[in-house]
């Protein structure tokens, strides 16, 4: 008899792994990896007969994951009898607990395409099997940024992990949304709010991505290199200082994060706001028809107007290089994001799908944020960047969101700004 099991499970035994004075904890992970493997045989299947597969995924994705583990188990109901467990795991720490203590991870989890380097430096992926069945049934950037050197290490999954422009259509017309400066002059004669989080690199880069200017991680995979203050050029770096300056010092704008979006949108003080999918629902049910999603507008930069650029980004499933059902895994992996799964996690999940039959649905079109930011993945890279990039953005955004309150030299800034940006080393 197949049998289902759903884990509430707080992964502290992991999490203690890295503090000090937890050696009890290592000791108890030891002990029950010790005792899953008396139960299996030298193949690696359960004496018993019984397939136990471990999925981690956030709380909020059950539902529906229980739905694509039940026709997964119909589907191989002759072949094997499961036992598949689902974890709770926050997405954003899927990769440092998983790399703490590979062995003892999950056979299945989601993540973020930036994760992906890490993951495969670590040894925790299993590549693809089928590789070009895979590729083929997805949009080509997907696939790309589940690859590491021409191998496919991760099954996409969605293609909506960007950020682009919300906004309330009794406000804004279509023309407004076009440039960040018509938004604000709107947001200013109705004494309302645009937001968006300068205290996130991830969303700083807007600024500085279609400028010319020169930013990326360097080969070792740890280090950046960046020119954002640079002196030449038609775009310097003190011109997009002197840009951000300008926007922060409109009435119309708000350094906030998606809290502040959707409590707005809700009381009405907040008519538009940089966000991403994941908002889509509380966004629709606080503008109902009136709510709106374009790419993000253009904004003034050195006397002209600059295509705002974002970090695009892709959800995947991976797979457990040392999981004791590899197979077993790659295979659910693989149906947990095929053609009807990634359609089900669309309309259950509101999240957008990678794969390009069910990209191309009615359904799909008629949702403005998909449509959102696939039109602004125009405009967007993949984001790779050394972890030395975040903290020097924040405090630079923080800076100019407050109205460079010391009055620094602006080339000072951007100075300090590409130095702890490229620095070789971080806390």
């Amino acid at each position: 008899m197949k049998k289902r099991i759903l884990a509430l499970m707080l992964i502290m035994t992991v999490l203690c792994m890295s503090l000090a004075g937890c050696g009890s904890t290592a000791q108890t992970g030891t002990t029950e990896a010790e005792t899953n493997a008396q139960s299996k045989s030298e193949s690696g299947q359960t004496e018993d007969g019984v397939v136990r597969l471990t999925v981690w995924a956030e709380e909020e994705d059950w539902d529906t994951l229980n739905k694509m583990i039940a026709s997964f188990e119909e589907e191989y109901a002759g072949e094997a009898e499961f036992e598949i467990t689902l974890v709770q795991q926050s997405g954003a720490e899927v990769k440092d607990i998983l790399l703490s203590d590979v062995y003892n991870g999950a056979d299945v989890f989601s993540f973020a395409d930036d994760n992906l380097n890490s993951l495969v430096a670590g040894g925790a992926l299993a590549p693809v099997p089928n590789a070009d069945e895979v590729r083929a049934a997805n949009i080509e950037e997907a696939t790309n940024a589940a690859s590491i050197n021409g191998t496919l290490y991760a099954y996409p999954m969605t293609a909506d992990n960007g950020y682009f422009m919300y906004y309330d259509k009794r406000y804004f017309t279509e023309e407004d949304v076009q440039t960040l400066d018509g938004m604000l002059a709107v947001a200013e004669a109705n004494e309302k709010k645009i937001t968006m989080d300068w205290t996130s690199g991830w969303y700083l880069y807007a600024f500085f991505g279609n400028t010319g200017l020169d930013f990326g991680i360097n080969d070792d995979g740890v280090t950046n290199h960046c020119n954002w203050n640079t002196t030449e050029g038609s775009v310097k770096g003190t011109d997009i200082a002197q840009a951000m300056l300008d926007i922060a010092a409109s009435p119309g704008f708000e350094n906030a994060g998606d809290d502040r979006l959707l409590s707005g949108a809700q009381d009405g003080s907040v008519i538009a706001g940089v966000s991403g999918v994941w908002n889509e629902v509380a966004i629709r049910e606080a503008w109902g028809d009136n709510y709106g999603a374009v790419k993000l507008p253009t904004y003034t930069c050195a006397g002209e107007q600059i295509q705002m650029a974002s970090f695009t980004g892709y959800k995947m499933m991976g797979v457990n290089y040392y999981s004791e059902n590899k197979e077993w895994a790659l295979k659910l992996a693989d149906w947990l994001t095929n053609e009807e799964n990634q359609t089900l996690r669309f309309t259950e999940r509101s999240q957008g799908p990678s794969n390009i039959n069910a990209a191309a649905s009615d359904e799909v079109t008629k949702v403005p944020a998909i449509q959102a930011v696939i039109a602004q993945s125009e405009f967007g890279v993949l984001q790779r960047v050394g972890n030395s990039y975040w903290a020097a953005m924040t405090e630079f955004g923080e800076m100019m969101a407050a109205g460079n309150p010391s009055g620094m030299d602006l080339q000072e800034i951007m100075d300090s700004l590409v130095a702890d940006i490229t620095a070789s080393s971080v806390q």
